[in-house]
């Protein structure tokens, strides 16, 4: 028994080396600071891998630029708004506040630009038709529009109270009800019920071909590439696609005008009042 002790003591000596810590007690090491320490470092690496993507997502970029925007900073949440458009999503939202960004930052040539591209996806809303009517109030250019038929002024102010989805959605509505006109005309055995099928059903298609009709306007409304705002503060307007040509007029940031011809980095504009020339690609952006 006396010859055991010896042996388990020095066992258990033994067994502590071993779970000793290489190089020293821990305590004889020196303290490392959070930027020292690789595990730190790490955690901050990994951390910094996780936050950035974080900020580059849409919700991301949305929330800061919102929220440059609240803060009085419109230059930063434009170009924040920019970039998540630069990624691909579109919205009436996304158009509308960049378009507010812009007017804050002074910048009316984009911010009629992104007003008229939020309109073209939402034609009756109220807000975007009255934040670009004042932010053309701004522009330098006063040109007289050409006045047309007052026909057609109305036509197109009851066609841009809904969108083309609104307008296709409408008039399946509308042929639906002229075809349970129809039935009724057809299998009614009353006179009076009769004509009311006849009469209901020749309204209904009547509403449905204007209803197709308005949808195809506002898509193709929407889908125009003919429209384009002038971006520089000024840019003259040539009589031919050459810089040495004679200048006609001058149109200053914010006009619209349509694209008309294309001849290499030159476009042929028409304006409202019906004066036509050549500009520069560069100096418009279509809408």
């Amino acid at each position: 028994m006396k010859r055991l002790i010896p042996i388990v003591l020095l066992a258990l000596a033994t067994s502590a080396a071993l779970l000793a810590p290489a190089g020293g007690h821990a305590q004889d090491a020196a303290p490392q600071t959070s930027a020292e320490s690789p595990a730190a470092a790490a955690a901050e690496t990994a951390g910094e891998h996780l936050e950035a993507p974080a900020a580059a997502t849409p919700n991301g970029l949305w929330d800061r630029a919102n929220t440059a925007y609240i803060n009085g900073d419109y230059r930063t949440a434009a170009e924040t708004y920019e970039q998540l458009l630069a990624q691909g999503p579109v919205s009436v939202k996304l158009y509308y506040n960049l378009a507010n960004a812009y007017f804050k930052s002074d910048r009316p040539g984009k911010a009629i630009l992104y007003y008229r591209r939020a309109l073209r996806l939402a034609p009756g809303n109220g807000d975007i038709r009255y934040n670009l009517s004042v932010a053309e109030a701004r522009t330098k250019d006063n040109i007289e529009r050409i006045p047309e038929f007052f026909a057609v002024t109305w036509l197109r102010g009851i066609r841009q109270t809904m969108g083309c989805t609104a307008w296709t959605v409408l008039s399946l509505l509308f042929l639906s009800g002229g075809l349970a006109f129809l039935l009724l005309f057809l299998l009614a055995q009353r006179l009076s019920w009769r004509k009311t099928g006849f009469y209901g059903t020749l309204v209904a298609m009547l509403l449905f071909v204007a209803a197709t009709l308005f949808a195809a306007a506002e898509r193709r409304s929407m889908l125009d590439r003919t429209e384009a705002v002038v971006m520089p503060a000024s840019a003259a307007v040539k009589s031919s696609p050459d810089n040495s040509a004679t200048d006609l007029f001058l149109l200053h940031e914010g006009t619209v005008v349509t694209v008309t011809d294309r001849l290499d980095d030159w476009c042929e504009i028409v304006i409202d009042d019906g004066k036509k020339g050549w500009i520069e690609n560069r100096k418009i952006e279509i809408i």
